[in-house]
């Protein structure tokens, strides 16, 4: 088996007249913590959709655990991804329980009815988002953070090594923006791919980054060699300060002012 989870290879895609992305080439490999910045409109989320299949990626261009992804079925990719989109809008009000149950559907066979071990799996992934008390409750009574969480549980209870993130940590105040990459980030034994619009998020959680602008990638490294003052500047169009934090060395991003252009 391939040491990369997730290859992509010279994706490129188009709406209409607009280029999205560009001959874009990555890789993620096992066991890693990498994340996805750029600017808003860069093309993060179109590129983490054609991972997840959302969008269809054209044959050899996106391979999970070295097999081409336009190739595999459903369940299938369900097993070996969990994906937390940003859109996610159930029309229908199940339990937080029911919601979990539904990640369960790539080990079971389609007359398989929930077992103990179904229960415990999610019962388990509920306490690792601290959200446990809500486990009947209806899930549209719960604030947005709590729905966010909630789509992290369904993730672990769907039990893949790979989680596929966008923007995770949109409606959470600080204290749970820490808490979630906290979760994700002691789960050695998974590999995860996020993006992540807090850079300092992305500094002290990530192993590796990789920096995307007009649709293409440009900087590949760790925190330290992809958020470099000039970068923000060029990419961002903000001057920063790039420090160490004294507490545990790792480096803190401070945003010093717009430059307008």
């Amino acid at each position: 088996m391939s040491d990369n989870v997730i290859e992509v290879d010279g994706l490129s895609f188009r709406i209409n007249n607009a280029q999205i992305l560009s001959q874009v080439s990555l890789s993620v490999e096992r066991h890693e913590f990498v994340g996805l910045i750029g600017p808003n409109g860069s093309g993060k989320s179109t590129l983490l959709k054609h991972i997840y299949r959302h969008y269809q990626p054209g044959k050899a261009t996106v391979y999970l655990n070295g097999e081409d992804i336009a190739r595999k079925k459903p369940k299938e990719i369900a097993r070996e991804m969990a994906v937390v989109a940003q859109e996610n809008n159930p029309d229908f009000d199940f339990t937080v329980f029911e919601m979990l149950m539904m990640a369960r559907y790539a080990h079971k066979k389609i007359f398989d009815r929930d077992s103990r071990d179904d229960e415990e799996v999610c019962d388990r992934a509920l306490a690792i988002v601290g959200l446990s008390d809500t486990k009947r409750r209806s899930f549209l009574s719960l604030s947005g953070g709590e729905k966010q969480r909630i789509y992290l549980a369904m993730a672990f209870a769907q039990e893949s090594e790979l989680i596929l993130l966008d923007e995770p940590t949109n409606h959470l105040d600080i204290g749970y923006q820490l808490s979630m990459m906290e979760v994700l980030r002691s789960f050695r034994e998974k590999t995860v791919f996020t993006s992540v619009h807090d850079m300092n998020l992305a500094a002290w959680y990530c192993d590796r980054l990789l920096l995307l602008n007009h649709g293409k990638i440009i900087r590949v490294g760790t925190p330290e060699e992809v958020l470099t003052p000039e970068l923000i500047r060029n990419v961002f169009h903000v001057n920063a300060a790039v420090n160490r934090r004294p507490e545990d060395g790792r480096i803190q991003i401070s945003y010093l002012s717009y430059i307008r252009s």
